[in-house]
């Protein structure tokens, strides 16, 4: 399982939020950590916020963990 965790967080949309899939079924568009812990307990995995540091169950794509706006650019 290790070179293939079953949640994966998505990079930021153009709109913000990242979306979720967990074990190939895309539960939604989270825009927390929290949203992110809601989606995977509603495909049956549960834990607190450590799960998400957990790079066996989590893969962080296209951007850094924990962040779900995209920033913005100074003038």
């Amino acid at each position: 399982m290790a070179g293939n965790p079953p949640i994966v967080v998505h990079r930021i949309s153009a709109s913000g939020g990242r979306r979720v899939i967990v074990r190939g079924r895309i539960m939604g568009l989270a825009h927390s950590d929290g949203d992110v812990l809601e989606l995977v307990a509603r495909a049956g995995i549960t834990g607190g916020p450590d799960l998400l540091a957990d790079p066996t169950l989590v893969q962080w794509a296209g951007g850094r963990p924990h962040q779900y706006r995209l920033l913005e650019l100074l003038p």
